[in-house]
């Protein structure tokens, strides 16, 4: 009882080989969707700063007010003054002023009495 099987073989070549058979994976598996991570927006951001300022330690090398501040700072490029700390350079710089001033005016004055 043994019957005949007729097998078909198909050969290509090498140059139409990849232009025949699908080399891609992308019938047997279909590509998960990547899912982005989840992020804050810039309000929700300050929303949590804001009820977590008072928990966050002043000082300190990381997770501190003063790491912020130097964060900050080297990313706007610069230090801030306050309206009361340029006032007192303001006035320091008057005062050296004045000291100029009165040496000049000491040295005139004893230049003329010699």
């Amino acid at each position: 009882m043994a019957q005949s099987v007729n097998l078909i073989k198909h050969v290509y070549g090498i140059n139409t080989y990849n232009k025949v058979i699908d080399t891609t994976f992308s019938e047997l598996v279909t590509p998960t969707p990547v899912i982005p991570t989840s992020t804050i927006t810039i309000q929700q951001f300050f929303d949590y700063y804001n009820q977590l300022f008072y928990d966050i330690p002043v000082s300190g090398s990381v997770n501190s007010h003063i790491e912020l501040i130097t964060r900050s700072s080297q990313y706007v490029g610069g230090t801030t003054i306050s309206q009361q700390e340029q006032a007192l350079i303001d006035e320091i710089n008057s005062l050296r002023q004045q000291i100029v001033d009165l040496s000049q005016t000491y040295l005139t004055i004893s230049n003329i009495t010699q």
